[in-house]
């Protein structure tokens, strides 16, 4: 089957949903409904395809709308879209399987693994280093929560079910009565979602969050590592001779929801507590479904002496050794259920406490099977379940811990203050680094058992409370459950010393490591210089055992300086962490904070990890995969084994084939370009003394207030201008207006100037042959082709009337036009996305639904803003602009 005939049966799936949700519209709603929802779509078409009078009598249209009926338009357009997202995601898999069922044709990145080693063999890495990287790997996907998820879980659901059925559809053989009978379950599950409200009416707790990201867990990757891994295996026989060890785990999961505390005060001690326990009850409960499985299958008797000898020659030996783990499992969760119910002491005898419990017995049955040549038995469902206890662990997903580092020096300046040495906060920074030192050496506590406070000791102070806390209830947990403890916004070497310290006093018996996070652009210029004054302690050295992890912002550091100057930043800050980690012999893991935006450092993977610079990734990389990117990359089965070859790739080939490094003249051309792009940036962002109003008047910034999206408040602080904004909302406002102002403000001054001082071929030479700025500029067309200044003009004359705005906001537009032709010259193209068909005819497609739900939104935010002029609160319009902004997010998917 050609690419074509795929392609048209994409279309097909888009159209077979389309036509059922105007089936539904009609059943559900009645006539009226369904002809609104065609008249409008006429009008769109039209107007995507340049009619301009059409989108005049669209706008016209929807103004005249009662607020009665903008709330089922606003539903109808975003079920389109998102039935949209789960016909281009199953195409991913439909893709993959025709490839599969064409081995002979050139392989892509649908095997991403195969195309990397026959890229290792033609460069000559031989099979024993491609075999030691491998078993050497070590990558960890840390799932975060995401205050742009705009997906109820419910809905997702359904999504999920709906998926299915278009797999069903084009996979199996049917007769026409199954045929049919999907048919049906299909238009009802399309029914189900129309009749669920698409929005949550309470904002999601920290454990709402988790409990999301165990589902995805469950739902997919359960099944898709030990796919994943018996696919490598293979690979790597054929490829290497052997096989990967039993226990092998290139790809681990992490996971900061109910951990990230960071600005987020719903997340307390007792909070990070609940879902520790509640990601080992899911953990216990399924590894006692495929325990029960397994023993339902090991029933054979022949066995080795040594698990003869540990049954007492049982004659069912697999089935015995396995059934002490079965009953230690359910142990272990009617203990976990005891503690989730609040119960103080209950009884922990038998209950598992480390992954090796699990492991153990199940290896021993594995070699045992093996000895008596039962290898096709062992390596079947048996393998896999040790696959998973080795990837999954007792804890599911290991949480890690975030906390500001101004909380920690408030913590430790209460200390101080208690032991009257004064205010730790206002010592020099050497001052504060000897004293840490020399009490991270001292074997005796800090404090006293039984402390004597009164009210006024700062020790008291809630938010010191909390911290030291949060430190003893780590100290309780297995060392199997708990990941690292990341410091955001650290600027010295004492903010570590200070969480290694606190550990040490709540009596954490194994410390998490400790990570601090670079985010603002002066705080990565420096990272290198904290980092190499951490190693040249030698107390400091010697705790860490030759390992050392620092995490790189995105978010922060795009909001600070914009798109371009914040990833150069980026990439010095990781070329200088990884020099300072091979003078003093260390093995360095970059923590990547991306996101799905540009700005948050969203890329496709092979691409983002390939253009990291040389030597930062050597086999060990960290990397956090947020909110609607789970989803579109982990929700189904076959996607999310993609995903996982393509890290693992990705991963290797930057190991093993490292890209170059940036030529002396391409390096003082980046120099320039993003000194010139961050001044362009700040001058607009923080100086200019109407942007402030400008963002909130024309952005829905102050609406998404009101989305009970994530569990986060969306600002650092109450009050306050961009500087106590959040980078995700930050982006996400800029994103729904279509302006995408964050990802090419300063970006494309910088890249005119440069073709106008005659560096035209150097930058051409830059495209060609450097990753790191393919990437960047690849990232920057995809960006601008999602922007639209149009849309952003409608917003800007529908919301205001001033003079002043008004005049910023044409020169933002100009700018943005003078970025689009900017790249079109260095490019060489008469079009954007014109080297990217796929992108640029599935943006087409979503144009004829975004288009409406952009000009809704905007009257949307009008109506609103007049009904809160009048004294109401809560509007006749705010569901249906909830809407919009969800269905806005999902037909653009990269939004935060």
């Amino acid at each position: 089957m050609s690419l074509k005939q795929i392609d048209a049966e994409l279309r097909e799936d888009v159209r077979l949903l389309g036509n059922f949700l105007g089936d539904t519209l009609k059943q559900q709603v009645g006539q009226h409904l369904y002809d609104q929802v065609e008249h409008i779509r006429k009008y769109a078409k039209g107007a995507r395809d340049g009619d301009a009078q059409a989108e005049k009598q669209l706008a016209a249209f929807l103004q005249n709308l009662k607020d009665e009926d903008t709330l089922p338009l606003s539903r109808a357009f975003t079920h389109f879209l998102n039935f949209a997202n789960i016909a281009e995601q199953y195409h991913v898999v439909r893709v993959r399987r025709q490839q599969q069922f064409q081995p002979e044709s050139k392989p892509n990145q649908n095997n991403a693994i195969q195309t990397l080693f026959q890229l290792c063999q033609d460069q000559h890495i031989s099979n024993e280093d491609l075999y030691s990287a491998i078993c050497q790997l070590s990558i960890e996907l840390v799932l975060t929560a995401h205050p742009t998820e705009v997906s109820r879980r419910t809905l997702i659901q359904k999504y999920d079910d709906i998926s299915r059925y278009l797999a069903d559809l084009d996979q199996r053989k049917l007769t026409p009565v199954e045929q049919q009978n999907l048919l049906k379950q299909l238009q009802q599950e399309i029914t189900a979602a129309w009749q669920t409200d698409e929005i949550r009416q309470k904002r999601p707790t920290p454990v709402d969050e988790a409990k999301w990201g165990f589902t995805t867990i469950e739902q997919t990757l359960w099944q898709a590592v030990p796919k994943f891994l018996r696919e490598l295996d293979d690979l790597v026989l054929t490829q290497c001779g052997k096989r990967l060890p039993l226990d092998c785990a290139p790809i681990r999961f992490a996971s900061w929801m109910g951990g990230d505390r960071d600005g987020n005060p719903n997340v307390t001690h007792d909070i990070t507590q609940h879902v520790l326990l509640l990601s080992r009850w899911q953990a216990a409960q399924l590894f006692l479904k495929d325990i029960g499985n397994l023993r339902w299958e090991l029933s054979m008797q022949k066995c080795t002496p040594e698990l003869a000898e540990a049954v007492d020659h049982h004659s069912e030996p697999y089935r015995e050794r396995l059934r002490e783990l079965r009953d230690r499992l359910q142990l272990t969760l009617r203990w976990l259920d005891a503690k989730l119910r609040g119960i103080a002491n209950p009884d922990k005898t038998g209950v598992i406490q480390s992954s090796q419990e699990i492991l153990e017995p199940l290896l021993a049955c594995y070699e045992s099977l093996h000895a008596c040549q039962m290898q096709d038995i062992a390596d079947g469902h048996l393998l896999d379940v040790i696959r998973r206890a080795a990837c999954f662990g007792i804890e599911l997903v290991k949480l890690d811990i975030r906390q500001e580092s101004t909380r920690h020096r408030q913590a430790v300046s209460a200390i101080t203050a208690y032991l009257g040495l004064g205010e730790f906060s206002t010592w020099n920074e050497q001052s504060k680094q000897a004293w840490l030192i020399q009490e991270l050496a001292n074997k005796r506590p800090l404090l006293p058992q039984n402390l004597q406070l009164t009210e006024q000791d700062a020790l008291n102070h809630p938010d010191v409370q909390e911290v030291l806390a949060t430190m003893k209830m780590l100290a309780k947990q297995p060392s199997d459950s708990l990941g690292a403890y990341i410091i955001s916004m650290a600027e010295y070497p004492s903010d570590v010393l200070a969480v290694m310290l606190l550990q040490k006093e709540a009596g954490v018996s194994r410390p998490l490591r400790v990570v601090p996070l670079f985010e603002t652009l002066d705080d990565l210029d420096r990272a290198a210089d904290t980092i190499d004054q951490l190693l040249n302690m030698p107390w400091y050295k010697q705790q860490i055992h030759g390992k050392h992890e620092v995490m790189i912002g995105y978010s922060d550091s795009a909001k600070d300086a914009g798109f371009m100057s914040a990833n150069w930043a980026q990439y010095r800050a990781q070329e200088q962490l990884a020099e300072v980690a091979e003078k003093h012999d260390i093995r360095l893991t970059l923590f990547h904070g991306r996101g799905g935006s540009i700005s948050r450092g969203g890329a496709p993977t092979h691409q983002a990890l390939y253009a990291q610079p040389p030597g930062s990734i050597r086999g060990s990389i960290r990397v956090t995969e947020q909110g609607e990117m789970i989803r579109f990359k982990f929700g189904l089965e076959d996607v999310a084994l993609q995903n996982l070859e393509i890290y693992c790739a990705a991963t290797l080939k930057a190991t093993l084939l490292p890209p170059p490094k940036p030529l002396p003249q391409w390096r003082e051309l980046m120099s320039t370009m993003t000194a010139e792009s961050v001044q362009i940036y700040r001058q607009t962002v923080r100086e200019h003394p109407d942007f402030v109003r400008y963002l909130r008047t024309v952005t829905p910034e102050l609406e998404l207030q009101m989305l009970p999206l994530g569990s986060r408040p969306a600002k650092r602080k109450v009050g306050g201008g961009i500087e106590s904004l959040r980078a995700i909302p930050w982006v996400f406002a800029w994103t729904q207006i279509r302006l995408m102002l964050p990802a090419w403000l300063g970006t494309g001054v910088a890249l005119e100037s440069a073709m106008d001082n005659q560096q035209k071929a150097t930058l051409m030479e830059m495209q060609e042959q450097w990753p790191y700025f393919q990437t960047l500029i690849d990232m920057l067309e995809m960006v601008l082709s999602k922007a639209d200044r149009g849309i952003a003009q409608y917003y800007e004359s529908h919301l205001t009337d001033d003079a002043t705005l008004i005049a910023l906001g044409d020169n933002l537009r100009q700018r943005l036009n003078n970025t689009i032709e900017t790249l079109l010259k260095l490019k060489t193209q008469s079009e954007l996305l014109s080297e990217n068909e796929v992108l640029d005819q599935s943006m087409r497609v979503r144009k004829t639904y975004l288009l409406p739900l952009h000009l809704l939104q905007a009257e949307l935010m009008r109506r609103r803003r007049q009904y809160l002029q009048q004294g109401q609160n809560h509007t006749p319009v705010d569901h249906a602009l909830m809407v919009t902004i969800a269905g806005i997010a999902a037909g653009l998917r990269n939004t935060g």
